[in-house]
């Protein structure tokens, strides 16, 4: 489910004014509180086999026993997905417009016990081409960094994410319109409220050039510079290049 408000520009390629504002939800149903499983205990037991180390005689035994008790978890999935997003367009002087940009994303679960499912999790990092997952993963798209660089290899449960984006056209005719733009962004992904801190940002800035046209759509590119490292890393990412089809930052 999802609400939203539109009141940009009379141009969707180019929007000069107004504001941009949704608002979403997914919900399942939550299983757990039909069914008699203890997921208490259940959550006890794979904390105390997840201590035991690769030298112990049991880890084998103890990484078998893990995986039957997460196939008991996730048997039924049960999560809450909630999502905002907010643009702002600005005009500053003649065609020079200011796109602000602001969003968060948080999956819970209904039952601390049972947990956060391994699926519907956030991936932060890149321009989000090939990004096809099994998990149904959502990919957000951060550019001066590579894809999914900048979260855990399981995925994150809360994001944020903050941009500034001047533009200015270079044509807006029918047949084609074409704009450059420079980008100053920041953003990051965390696991769980504990760890959040909206203030500890990955941050990049860079520029680019959109071209649409009505056969092709949104084409681009874009040259990002990470000032940030990777999860791993020590040192800025450096430059990236990326290319757009279709996607919007």
């Amino acid at each position: 489910i999802g609400i939203g408000r539109n009141n940009t520009s009379a141009n969707p390629v180019y929007p000069r004014f107004g504001s941009d504002f949704s608002v979403s939800a997914k919900l399942s149903i939550p299983y757990s509180a039909f069914g008699s499983t203890d997921f208490r205990s259940l959550r006890l037991e794979r904390e105390g086999l997840e201590a035991i180390g690769q030298n112990d005689p049991s880890f084998v035994d103890a990484r078998e026993r893990i995986a039957e008790i997460d196939q008991e978890r996730f048997k039924w999935l049960e999560y809450y997905k909630i999502k905002f997003k907010g643009t702002w367009y600005t005009t500053l002087v003649g065609d020079l417009v200011l796109k602000s940009n602001s969003e968060f994303g948080f999956l819970g679960a209904y039952n601390n016990d049972r947990g956060i499912p391994p699926f519907e999790r956030f991936f932060v990092g890149g321009d989000g081409l090939g990004a096809f997952g099994l998990d149904g993963r959502e990919v957000i798209q951060l550019r001066g960094y590579p894809n999914q660089s900048l979260s855990n290899n399981d995925g994150e449960n809360i994001y944020n994410k903050f941009s500034l984006e001047l533009r200015y056209p270079i044509t807006l005719k029918q047949l084609a319109s074409i704009y450059v733009l420079a980008f100053a962004e920041g953003g990051a992904s965390y696991n769980g409220f504990r760890n959040y801190n909206p203030f500890e940002l990955n941050r990049s800035a860079g520029a680019g050039l959109r071209i649409f046209m009505p056969a092709f759509g949104l084409l681009g590119i874009d040259f990002g510079y990470g000032f940030d490292p990777v999860l791993g890393g020590s040192n800025a990412n450096g430059w990236e290049t990326h290319f757009i089809i279709g996607q919007q930052f």
